[in-house]
């Protein structure tokens, strides 16, 4: 078949995907972003944004085909209060991780063997991570997440962040968010009226302050420092420990700089799709078709 011109599935006539399979390439990467509340001066598609900025380079860079973005996750934290107006969605645990088996049951269907699940969106994991688990024990695929650098995992760009660690430049629409959305915005000409710079501020993460004064937190993770330590997990809503929703400094944050760290993790991306597409993974006939409940309406 001649080389595909789209990689989205979404834009792709059946017989193109059939032809592709039939070629030999079972690698498919599904992204998943989240609709969530970030600081007010970027849209609440940031992680989603981020995301698609990362796969769509990659693709055509490792010629991987993708599902189109999932663009809900499970983000409870960013619920805010009820009436407050934050235009978050999340969905259940057990349903986002139902709707991540059934797309890669669905996948493993037409006849991928390797499934690359890619989010900007880290408290995902737990139910991906299960649904993957569940993906590899009944069909014998090859499943990962691939988690778009970010957070305390961002050694991949961290060269390109400008601002110091204490700045967490990689959190919750500070520096790194600010500049991928700026960038992918650009690209799909609909920057105007989603980014207001003239809005944004830094600010940090904080313990919650009904935990009183022995205790403190340096970003967003889901645990705090007591004693030295921070070895204790405490469920928490997003709002108790940002005021602003903001976790870092937006205002180093460029369109240029977003453009670069998406050359960078789609470089990083497609060099490990590469190396997946080298793993002898081959779903067994039997195990390849749907399980019986999901024919039940």
């Amino acid at each position: 078949m001649s080389e595909l011109k789209k990689y989205d599935l979404l834009e792709l006539p059946w017989t193109d995907v059939a032809d592709y399979i039939k070629a030999g390439n079972d690698t498919v990467m599904i992204p998943v972003g989240s609709l969530e509340k970030h600081g007010n001066h970027v849209p609440l598609g940031v992680d989603s944004y981020t995301t698609m900025g990362s796969v769509e380079l990659a693709a055509r860079k490792a010629k991987v085909l993708y599902s189109p973005l999932l663009p809900f996750g499970v983000s409870p934290h960013h619920m805010g209060e009820p009436g407050w107006g934050t235009g978050t969605i999340s969905l259940p645990t057990e349903i986002y991780r139902q709707v991540l088996y059934s797309i890669g049951r669905s996948l493993i269907f037409s006849g991928f063997n390797k499934l690359v699940f890619v989010s900007h969106h880290g408290t995902n994991m737990g139910a991906q991570g299960d649904a993957l688990r569940t993906l590899r024990a009944e069909t014998g695929c090859f499943c990962a997440y691939y988690k778009t650098p970010t957070e305390r995992d961002c050694a991949v760009v961290a060269d390109l962040m400008t601002g110091p660690a204490e700045e967490t430049p990689g959190w919750h629409a500070g520096e790194l968010e600010t500049s991928t959305t700026m960038a992918y915005m650009k690209e799909k000409r609909i920057y105007d009226g989603s980014v207001f710079m003239e809005r944004a501020k830094q600010d940090r993460a904080h313990a919650p302050r009904w935990m009183g004064p022995a205790f403190t937190k340096s970003d967003g993770a889901n645990t705090v420092k007591f004693q030295g330590s921070e070895n204790i997990f405490v469920p928490m809503l997003h709002h108790e420990y940002s005021d602003t929703a903001t976790i870092g400094n937006p205002l180093r944050a460029s369109v240029e700089q977003g453009e670069a760290v998406f050359e960078r993790i789609s470089d990083h991306l497609a060099a490990f799709l590469e190396e997946v597409k080298k793993f002898d993974f081959k779903v067994p006939g039997e195990k390849r078709d749907w399980p019986g409940r999901f024919w039940r309406g």
